[in-house]
């Protein structure tokens, strides 16, 4: 018999096959259980197949140049369940909105619907988009741009104006010393004629003078006034502009307080608490924009809510990537860090999750082979999964084995840095001098650096230049985004090694060194629009990041010798 429940999918073919999950999924890394994969596969084909609504994913077959600049990917996600009749099926949902619609059938709705029509949001936020459509008006008003242009006009003009009036003071405090200075000397010869003289020219320079002190009191004044009369208008209109700005923050600020305190998420406990609570402990404090709209916390609501056991989790993308991000269509992801993780912290306390990968040691058992050394540096070469430098969680690290193996060296050790995933060859200094002389070759970009890639699909062309600028996602750390308004250069040339069936073997030689600069541009649409064979984060995860920086070139920094090594990928 049917499960009256709207939201909750039985599977479409038999599951007897299939185990289920030992644990919850861990949200924020992980391999996506069996189940979680067949119901991510029915779903898939209901949204290809559905007839009910549409919303331009950009994977359509006649999509235009215009519509596929139109077009927006979204995050799916499916959450397995168990009903209390026993029944295992999963529920699906959908981050923020799809066809302008927070609801649709077969879907958990939002935990909150801030669309509602008779709902507070709307209104509050028509009073803002009010007054912003008033601050707009009053911004663009030329009366505005015409005081602003005359006080400085005006200004200009007081100070040519009054430097001018000193240069005369200047050039008549000069004349007048000069006619007093000869006046003296022809009453020198004692006679009353020339004492009257220079008693009358000293009255009469000095009424000169003062005349001049008045002339530049007078001009102070007559553009004192001037200016003040046209900033006064000026003041009055910044005045009402501040004010409107005022207003509209205080009233953006109590919106977004009432609105996060709508958004109330349960867990296993039957504790609810909203988004206010959730996010007062986090360095921000407040929520980020969209928190709790993400498809994980509406299925994990929706479960709790209705009784269902929540069982496994796994979240895909459907359609075209952002501009920025990397995204691939039918790809599965891990949870947001910055939305999603305090509020899943929440939600999943008291549920038995899956160990974090995140927090055991990948270096354990793995050793750094010594490619070269003496007193002054070494080259190593970096196996992968290895972190350069101690992290969060983890210390153990090329630094603090090459510490332990040189307790006695003065160096900072480590001149620059591998991804964790990324094998390959590291330099490393052992003294103050030779530490700064290698940081120093770096930083002027004489060390050659290539590495040796091997990437999904087949590459046509044999070589180019990628030039993606990049800057890291505020929300979802450690990714990088392709940004052009914010983010820095980054350079790299590619050269294709061979083509082996449906992948491509390339060296790669990074001009700058941004964190995940070659996975990004191997990665976007924008680049070679081909992930790294084994990138878990941009691609698809394998046995090991197919990446290895094979080749450095170099100066000694002692001996100022050159220096080269070669090291094959082993992959």
């Amino acid at each position: 018999m049917p499960i009256p429940d709207p939201c909750f999918t039985s599977f479409a073919q038999s599951i007897t096959d299939y185990s289920l999950p030992k644990r919850f999924t861990f949200p924020f890394y992980y391999e996506p259980h069996p189940l979680c994969e067949l119901a991510a596969t029915q779903l898939q084909r209901h949204l290809e197949t559905q007839t009910e609504w549409r919303h331009n994913f950009g994977i359509e077959q006649d999509n235009t140049p215009n519509s596929l600049e139109k077009a927006i990917g979204k995050m799916f996600g499916v959450l397995l369940v168990q009903h209390s009749s026993g029944e295992i099926g999963f529920l699906s949902a959908f981050s923020g909105k799809v066809a302008d619609s927070n609801h649709l059938l077969h879907f958990v709705p939002p935990v909150f619907d801030m669309l509602e029509e008779d709902g507070f949001f709307k209104a509050e936020l028509a009073e803002i988009t009010e007054i912003n459509a008033t601050i707009k008006q009053q911004q663009i008003n030329p009366l505005l741009a015409d005081l602003t242009a005359a006080v400085k006009a005006e200004t200009i003009a007081s100070q040519e104006q009054l430097e001018a009036q000193r240069q005369v003071m200047i050039e008549g405090r000069k004349s007048r010393k000069e006619q007093r200075a000869e006046a003296e000397i022809n009453a020198k010869d004692g006679s009353q004629e020339s004492i009257d003289t220079l008693e009358q020219l000293k009255i009469q320079l000095g009424k000169e003078s003062v005349q001049e002190k008045n002339t530049l009191r007078d001009l102070k004044i007559f553009w004192d006034e001037r200016i003040s009369h046209i900033q006064y208008q000026l003041e009055q209109l910044n005045t009402e502009l501040s004010q409107l700005k005022t207003a509209r923050k205080n009233l953006s600020n109590a919106l977004q307080k009432k609105l996060f305190q709508q958004y109330k998420f349960l867990n296993t406990h039957g504790i609810e608490k909203d988004l206010n609570d959730i996010f007062k402990d986090t360095p921000n404090h407040i929520p980020p924009a969209g928190s709790g709209e993400c498809a994980a916390p509406k299925l994990l609501q929706y479960a709790f809510a209705h009784g269902l056991k929540p069982l496994a989790l796994a979240e895909f993308w459907w359609g075209v990537a952002p501009k920025s991000e990397i995204r691939q269509h039918k790809k599965f992801y891990a949870s947001c860090q910055s939305k999603c993780q305090p509020i899943l912290g929440h939600m999943l306390d008291g549920i038995e999750i899956d160990e974090n990968p995140l927090l055991i040691n990948p270096a354990e058992g793995k050793d750094i082979e010594i490619v070269y050394e003496d007193e002054f540096m070494l080259i190593i070469n970096k196996p992968a999964d290895f972190l350069s430098v101690p992290g969060k969680n983890i210390q153990d690290s090329v630094y603090t084995r090459i510490q332990q193996r040189y307790p006695n060296a003065t160096g900072g050790l480590i001149v620059h840095r591998l991804d964790m995933a990324t094998s390959g060859l590291m330099i490393l200094g052992l003294t103050k001098k030779a530490h700064k002389r290698l940081q120093k070759q770096f930083i002027n970009r004489t060390i050659e650096k290539r590495y040796t890639a091997l990437i999904e699909g087949l590459l046509a062309q044999d070589e180019g230049m990628i030039t993606l600028p990049l800057r890291g996602d505020l929300y979802d750390r450690p990714r990088q985004l392709v940004c052009f308004e914010h983010g820095k250069p980054a350079e790299t040339t590619y050269q294709v090694i061979e083509r082996i069936k449906d992948k491509t073997k390339v060296y790669l030689y990074p001009k700058t060194g941004r964190t995940h600069q070659l996975r990004v541009h191997c990665a976007h649409n924008l680049g070679l629009n081909m992930p790294i064979v084994g990138d878990d984060l941009y691609g698809k995860k394998a046995d090991r990041l197919h990446l290895h920086a094979g080749y450095l070139s170099l100066t000694h920094p002692m001996t100022k010798e050159p220096m080269e090594f070669d090291i094959e990928a082993e992959f």
